[in-house]
Parts: C-alpha cells; sequence; structure tokens
C-alpha cells in the first residue's frame, strides 16, 4: 500500500547533502576497518537494487537534474575505496539524499549495537528544545530537562532545516556513544554535556526470516495498542489525540460515530508523522458535508485528481472543529490539516509544520548472510500533491490560522497550554498540567502490556 510517511521522527533518538551534511559535510567515516569483499558486494547489491527501483518509479524522470546511472556508478568506485561498513552503508544513503526528497531514503541492515540516548529534542517555533528524558538515562542524571534549549549538539545549531537530517544521522546511520551538547535551561543557565548513550548488544544483528516476521507480528501488536486515545468533556468535547494515519475505512468511521455524540472535536495531530493514503482520504469524507479535491498526484507518467467523497449529511460531524499541530506534524496530518483550513472547516492552532509531504512506497531488501539475511528498507517517493490551491506543501508546511507555542518554562513545568487553550474555546476548562497528563497514563499503561 503507498503510505504517505514522515521521514523520521526524533521519538527514534534511541537521533545524509542529506546524510552527510548538515550546513557543511559531516563525514561518515568509521574507525578503519579491513572490510571483506563480501560485504562490498553486498552494499553493491543494494545499490543494484535500489537503482533499479528509482529509476522505474520515482515521480520525477528527470530526476532533478541528477543523472543516475553515472551518480550510482560512481557511489560503486566509493564502495570499493570504503574503509568500514558504516562507510559503504553511507555512501548508499548519500546517493538518495542528494535528491533533497523527503521521502527518498535509506535505513540499512541494524547495527551490532542498540543505541539509546535517553533524550529527545524537538523544534518549538525557531529554537530546538529538549523535548523528553528517559528515567535512568545519563541525561537525567546529568540535570537535563525538558525546556533545556539546545544551543549546540556535536558542534551544529539546529534547527527546522537540520533537525532532521541530524536524527537521522545519528540515529540510523551513525550512533553514537555519546553526543556533547551545550544548553540552556529557561532561567538562562548555559551548560556544555556529554551525554553518554546507553548501547546493548543486539542479540541477532542479523535475523532468519522467521525471526524477522516474530519481530514484525510484535511491532504491529505495539502499534496496535496506541492507535487510538480519546478524552470525552460529556457531550460538549472529545479530544482525539491520533498518533498515526494507520486506520481502515471502517475504524475510521468507527472513532466518527464516537465523534458525532458531541458537539465539538479537538484533533490533536501534534507529533503525528503521517501515514496511509487512505485513511487521510477517509478522515476529510467524515469531516466535510461535500465532495472535496485534495489536489492533483503528480506522478512519473500522469497527473491525477484525489477526490475525497463525502459520507453525506448524515454520516458527517457537523460539529466545531480544532486541530492542534506541531513542527513533527507531516505528511497526511499536514494534508488533512490544509484541507480544513482551505475549506474553511475548522480552525488550524499550533506550530508551523514539517513540511514534509510526498506520496511514497515503502522496499524490502535482502542480503544472505549463509543461513541468515540482513534486512535494509528504503523509501522512494512516487508522486507529488499539488493541492487544490495550485500549492505543494514539501519543504513549507502549513502555517496555522493560530499560532500557539509552549514557552521553554511550559515545558519545563509539564504544562500542554496549547491543549488547555483549545478546551477553553469550547468551554471546558482543562489545567495546563492536567492537559498534558491526558494520554501519558494510557501511554504508561500500554508499555506494560508489550
Amino acid at each position: 500500500m503507498n503510505n504517505l510517511r514522515n521521514c523520521f521522527a526524533l521519538k527514534f533518538l534511541g537521533v545524509v547533502s542529506l546524510a552527510v551534511s548538515l550546513s557543511a559535510s559531516i563525514p561518515i567515516g568509521f574507525a578503519q576497518e579491513k572490510v571483506p569483499e563480501e560485504d562490498r558486494h553486498r552494499g553493491k547489491s543494494m545499490l543494484t537494487k535500489i537503482k533499479g527501483e528509482l529509476k522505474r518509479d520515482y515521480y520525477d524522470p528527470k530526476f532533478h537534474g541528477m543523472d543516475v546511472d553515472a551518480r550510482f556508478k560512481e557511489a560503486e568506485a566509493k564502495i570499493d575505496e570504503a574503509r568500514s561498513l558504516g562507510q559503504i552503508m553511507g555512501i548508499i544513503a548519500t546517493v538518495l539524499g542528494e535528491l533533497d526528497d523527503s521521502h527518498t531514503y535509506f535505513i540499512p541492515p541494524p547495527r551490532a549495537l542498540q543505541t539509546e540516548y535517553g533524550w529527545a529534542m524537538r523544534i518549538t517555533g525557531e529554537r530546538c528544545f529538549v523535548f523528553s528524558v528517559a528515567k535512568g538515562s545519563d541525561a537525567e542524571a546529568k540535570g537535563v530537562k525538558p525546556g533545556d534549549e539546545v544551543l549546540e549538539a556535536r558542534g551544529y545549531t539546529l534547527g527546522r532545516s537540520n533537525l532532521w537530517r541530524f536524527a537521522y544521522l545519528y540515529n540510523i546511520l551513525r550512533p553514537q556513544p555519546s553526543i556533547r551538547v551545550v544548553l540552556r535551561s529557561p532561567s538562562g543557565e548555559q551548560r556544555q554535556l556529554e551525554l553518554a548513550a546507553k548501547q546493548t548488544e543486539r542479540q541477532n544483528k542479523y535475523l532468519t526470516y522467521y525471526e524477522r516476521e516474530a519481530l514484525v507480528k510484535k511491532a504491529e501488536r505495539e502499534a496496535e495498542l496506541r492507535r487510538n486515545r480519546f478524552k470525552s468533556f460529556g457531550d460538549q468535547l472529545l479530544i482525539w489525540q491520533m498518533v498515526e494515519f494507520d486506520f481502515t475505512d471502517s475504524e475510521v468511521d468507527e472513532a466518527m460515530e464516537k465523534v458525532r455524540k458531541h458537539k465539538a472535536l479537538i484533533l490533536d495531530l501534534r507529533g503525528n508523522g503521517g501515514g496511509w493514503v487512505s485513511t487521510s482520504t477517509r478522515m476529510v469524507s467524515n469531516l466535510v458535508d461535500h465532495d472535496v479535491k485534495i489536489g492533483d498526484r503528480v506522478s512519473r507518467k500522469e497527473t491525477k485528481p484525489w477526490i475525497a467523497k463525502s459520507r453525506g449529511t448524515e454520516k458527517v460531524f457537523n460539529g466545531k472543529l480544532v486541530i492542534l499541530i506541531d513542527s513533527e506534524s507531516a505528511s497526511a496530518s499536514e494534508i488533512l490539516a490544509r484541507i480544513i483550513q482551505l475549506e474553511k472547516r475548522g480552525t488550524i492552532i499550533g506550530d508551523q509544520t514539517a513540511g514534509r509531504v510526498m506520496t511514497a512506497q515503502h522496499y524490502g531488501g535482502e542480503v544472505s548472510l549463509g543461513l541468515k539475511v540482513a534486512f535494509y528498507e528504503f523509501s522512494i517517493t512516487i508522486s507529488d500533491l499539488i493541492m487544490s490551491d495550485g500549492m505543494s506543501l514539501e519543504h513549507r508546511g502549513i502555517t496555522p490560522d493560530e499560532g500557539r507555542l509552549p514557552s521553554p518554562e511550559d515545558l519545563a513545568a509539564g504544562r500542554d497550554v496549547v491543549l488547555s487553550y483549545g478546551a477553553s474555546l469550547f468551554g471546558v476548562t482543562l489545567d495546563p498540567v492536567e492537559a498534558a497528563k491526558l494520554f501519558r497514563v494510557e501511554a504508561a499503561e500500554t508499555k506494560t502490556k508489550k
């Protein structure tokens, strides 16, 4: 199934042109080692498969000016000169990264060490802040707290344009035993810290087919536990925190039956990185009382209109609507919010969104390691979306109707002032601290069920 997905979320922080550069080049080099010829061969095998799918499916037949054959040939030559397996993975990632496309990227096979940094960052406005800190982490022990502003990380000033690149590099391609940061607390105190990560040896760096299938099923079960999060305030207001666009049509309709019992809905899409095309279409069908042209999907061979057909006045939710967004709202989240904005169906509140809006196809690959295999993945953009106003959201995002941002002090105190404000619009008093706790307990319960 074609997916509208956010490239990478900092929830991975257990955080290359794309892969290898932020504002300047970042080398992918690791400690020099003798690279077995088998690893070079496997790297070239990955390149060949990725090149074939890219040339067949990438939405822009001109590849933004890239000479694909020449660039992949150059990458093969670099693999011959690579001094580590890490460099080989970086070379592959860089080829796709040069397209500067949010939905075209490479995920290498898992590394021998699993890295958990124990803290996560997020952009608020134009600044980067610590968003969460794990209990028992080195970051917690050294006094790192939500609301600390990240002035530098590994020598780089992070912002909207490069935080996701940093996350990809140090989560996916090049996990590190520690990250040196310069932080500023809400009170103005500035300090430099070396924050150690927790690194553990994977039980299985490479998996059998059966082990891979078991892990996939486990991930699906965990995702199922956290899909729907609701909080009702009588019939006055329902708050729906939607974690991901991964619902079938019938599941969307079932959720909307609950919504229709209320006079108002707050749809919280903060941190929602996107999901399925079909889910976003069905959401529009349940929120707008007429057929809506979402936009034109521009693919390699054709341009097709994307229409959401309304379910009709009796089944559509006709109450008041507010959608909350932030810098991590991406892809399908942005599309839904923009349609509601263009149709003047509700109010969009929060922060500028990610601007990562394309339709992508995800692919899996494997390389043989005797009785086991190493799995890798990659994503290729198969279409751009031109919205009904003639604009693409890629690299632009959505400007909310009403900008509302938490302050560093709010983050430090655990206050969700945005959700609290949204509830107040419908006559519901919700303390900002209590607003921040609404779904926190559910998340903790989910963890115990894993």
